[in-house]
């Protein structure tokens, strides 16, 4: 593929336009601002956020979810501009194969599909916990099943009805945190029951529980609940006019997430004490003591539990939905680059890759079916490996940012090209990859001061001997050299 100048334009996409690939852009903005904020918000702010509070207290959790929150926005920034200039199939998997290496392109690429894949397992697993508050005696398969099944047929229709499942899905979290934000600003001012005033961050060693201790461990949460906020470059492959559509999602999202995780967890810490045993117990099988649930409880909203029990189970449909599409749409790319078996670039008369999505549900029903037999172990390893994935990716994502630049600069174009330009740059990309790094290496920390053994110690970081596995392995057997700036491959398909 030729280099084609950055000046020209790209041409606006129809409605129906069809990409290179052949896959349909059909998703419009409200599309993409839906999907970054639904793979955002899920059981990380309506359950987690109660431990958190109750590890670092409200004045820890705030300064915790903060800092991630600039790390996550620096990554938008960097992936927002590539996107715009680039909207591939592949997305950051793509980048890394034109501005890095093929084979850490081939490295991220596959890392991201296997996270999603497993991602998609699990939460198979949680939404037949959740149905468990409804419906005890049903066995889990059915509703694992069940769930399945409508995760497989809202990807195989299009990508417009992946769009609008999302977006409704979405919607549903997002009216859901709105009224949680509303009810605990009017009891905070005494408008509905009786205002605790400032008496939960003052109470103990409040705000400040643990000190920079227990900020540190929540920093280390806070960044998986951030996570899915990359679904808008992966999505961004199939988008209307990407051109406009991602720099317009791209500078909404981060400040409504900013505002939804900083002002939800904000009111919790107002309401709950940090004391309450309640926020540490919060979990998935235990919905009635979910931080929103308890905050929805003291509004005098009746069946406060039920409702929250729906709204984490939209949370759940929303992250299965999600992952199994940008898993679909990685290994789709991988198989366009030549990188993954050719028969997964077949597509539907609807311009899905149905090979690709038929392959990725069933690993992750294999990964399910794991989490039934023997005493889970296998299931438990699977999601260890996949565990640090994420933050894996958004390192990826600066890395090829800062080899995106460093191409666009040796080739001689003007940043006046670029559909949307990254503030900051280049300091934005490298403090986003030390982040992204300190993170990865901070997740000993727990586990050493709690006294755990080495092998406890080392587990969580098996997903990264897997990660430089395939990176130097597809080296190794390719002997594919690592692309220098001067003949970066940034022509605009």
């Amino acid at each position: 593929m030729s280099n084609q100048p950055a000046s020209t334009p790209a041409a606006p996409a129809s409605p129906d336009a069809t990409t290179s690939e052949g896959l349909r852009r059909s998703l419009r903005s409200r599309h993409l601002t839906m999907i970054a904020i639904g793979g955002a918000i899920g059981t990380g702010l309506f359950v987690a956020s109660g431990a958190t509070i109750s590890q670092a207290g409200p004045g820890g959790a705030l300064v915790a979810y903060g800092t991630v929150g600039i790390m996550v926005w620096l990554i938008m920034q960097s992936l927002g501009e590539m996107a715009a200039y680039l909207p591939v199939a592949g997305s950051f998997g793509e980048y890394g194969t034109r501005f890095v290496s093929p084979s850490f392109g081939f490295a991220i690429g596959w890392n991201y599909w296997f996270n999603w894949a497993i991602t998609v397992a699990a939460e198979l697993v949680a939404a037949a916990l959740v149905m468990k508050y409804w419906f005890p005696h049903t066995p889990s398969i059915v509703w694992s099943a069940l769930f399945l099944l409508v995760l497989f047929v809202l990807n195989a229709l299009s990508a417009r009805a992946y769009g609008e499942g999302e977006f409704w899905f979405a919607a549903i979290k997002v009216t859901a945190v709105i009224v949680f934000l509303v009810l605990g600003v009017l009891m905070i001012a005494g408008i509905i029951g009786d205002s605790p005033g400032t008496a939960a961050w003052t109470d103990g060693a409040a705000p400040f529980v643990g000190g920079p201790e227990g900020i540190l461990i929540v920093l280390l949460v806070a960044g998986y609940s951030f996570q899915g906020t990359e679904l808008i470059g992966t999505a961004a492959g199939e988008a209307e006019h990407p051109e406009t559509t991602i720099p317009r999602a791209i500078r909404t999202i981060f400040w409504r997430i900013l505002l939804f995780y900083i002002g939800a967890i904000a009111v919790i810490g107002f309401l709950i004490p940090y004391t309450d045993p309640n926020l540490l117990s919060s979990s998935e099988s235990n919905v009635a003591v979910s931080p929103f649930t308890l905050v929805f409880s003291k509004a005098g909203i009746l069946g406060a539990a039920s409702i929250m029990n729906a709204i984490i189970l939209t949370s759940v449909l929303s992250a299965g939905t999600s992952g199994l599409y940008a898993s679909t749409r990685m290994l789709f790319a991988l198989a366009e680059n030549g990188q993954a078996p050719q028969f997964l670039k077949k597509l539907s008369r609807h311009q899905v890759p149905m090979n690709a999505l038929v392959a990725t549900t069933l690993v992750g029903l294999a990964g399910f079916i794991t989490s039934l037999v023997g005493d889970g172990r296998a299931y438990e390893f699977l999601l260890t490996v996949s565990a640090l994935a994420g933050f894996i990716t958004w390192a990826g994502i600066s890395w090829c940012h800062w080899k995106f630049r460093a191409a666009f600069k040796a080739q001689g174009h003007s940043l006046d090209d670029l559909p949307y330009r990254a503030r900051f740059f280049p300091a934005g990309a490298v403090v986003a990859l030390v982040a992204c790094l300190a993170i990865i290496a901070g997740q000993a920390y727990e586990p050493m001061i709690s006294g755990a053994s080495l092998s406890e110690i080392l587990l969580p970081y098996i997903g990264i001997p897997v990660f430089f596995a395939l990176w130097w392995g597809h080296k190794l057997i390719t002997k594919a050299p690592a692309v220098e700036p001067a003949t970066a491959d940034l022509g605009r398909r």
